[in-house]
C-alpha cells in the first residue's frame, strides 16, 4: 500500500475544500465595504442639504428682521401716523411696533363721512367728514389695533399742523380724562380750522 499518495491526496483534498470558503469571505467583505461607502456618501449629502436649508432660513429671518428694523426707524414717536389699508380704510394713531407680520397702532381715530344725515363710505359735495375716536363702537374695542402687515398698503407720519393732527389735539384737550361713551353719540363741532368745542363726545367733526 502506498501511504505517501494517500497523505498527499488528503492534503490536496483539504486545500481544495477550504479554497471556496476563502473566496466567499472575500466577496462578503467587499460587499459590506461597498455598502458602508455608499452609506457614508449618503450621510454627507444629507448633512450638506440640512446645512444649506439652515443657512437659507437664517438669511431669510435676518433679512426680514433687518427690513422691519429699518422701517421702524422712520416712525416719529412724537407725531401721529396714518396707516392706509388695501381695503381703502385709513386709521390714524401712534405706531408702536412694526415687524414682518403685523403693525401695532394705539390712540386710534378713523374718518367717517356723513351726508344728509346718513353715513356713507364715499365723500360727496356738501358732506361732512368726522374724525371718530375708536372705543365707543357697539363691540367696545380697546384703543389698540393689531394690523396684519399684508393688509397695509403704506403708512405716513403726519405733521402737527395738519387738519387731522389739529383735530386730535383739540379733542384730547377737551377730553383730558379720555372719551366718555354714551348711548347717544353727540358730536363736537369744529370750524374749518378744526377748533373743537369742549365736549365729552367721541367724534370730532370737520366740515368739507
Amino acid at each position: 500500500m502506498d501511504f505517501s499518495n494517500r497523505g498527499t491526496s488528503g492534503s490536496d483534498n483539504q486545500q481544495m475544500g477550504h479554497a471556496p470558503a476563502s473566496n466567499n469571505q472575500n466577496t462578503k467583505r467587499k460587499s459590506v465595504g461597498g455598502d458602508n461607502k455608499w452609506m457614508k456618501i449618503g450621510q454627507v449629502v444629507f448633512g450638506a442639504i440640512i446645512l444649506v436649508l439652515v443657512v437659507a432660513l437664517l438669511a431669510y429671518l435676518t433679512f426680514n428682521n433687518s427690513n422691519s428694523s429699518n422701517e421702524s426707524s422712520y416712525v416719529k414717536s412724537n407725531q401721529l401716523q396714518a396707516v392706509f389699508l388695501n381695503t381703502g380704510q385709513v386709521y390714524f394713531g401712534n405706531l408702536k411696533s412694526i415687524n414682518s407680520n403685523y403693525f401695532v397702532l394705539d390712540n386710534i381715530y378713523y374718518l367717517q363721512t356723513q351726508s344728509n344725515g346718513s353715513t356713507s363710505t364715499s365723500s360727496t359735495s356738501g358732506s361732512s367728514v368726522s374724525l371718530v375716536k375708536l372705543g365707543c363702537e357697539l363691540h367696545a374695542p380697546y384703543d389698540q389695533m393689531i394690523i396684519n402687515s399684508s393688509q397695509v398698503t403704506f403708512w405716513e407720519n403726519l405733521k402737527s399742523n395738519g387738519q387731522v393732527a389739529k383735530a386730535v389735539a383739540a379733542f384730547e384737550k377737551a377730553n383730558p380724562n379720555g372719551q366718555t361713551c354714551s348711548n347717544t353719540n353727540s358730536t363736537a363741532s369744529s370750524t374749518n380750522t378744526n377748533t373743537v368745542q369742549p365736549s365729552t363726545a367721541n367724534t370730532v367733526k370737520t366740515t368739507k
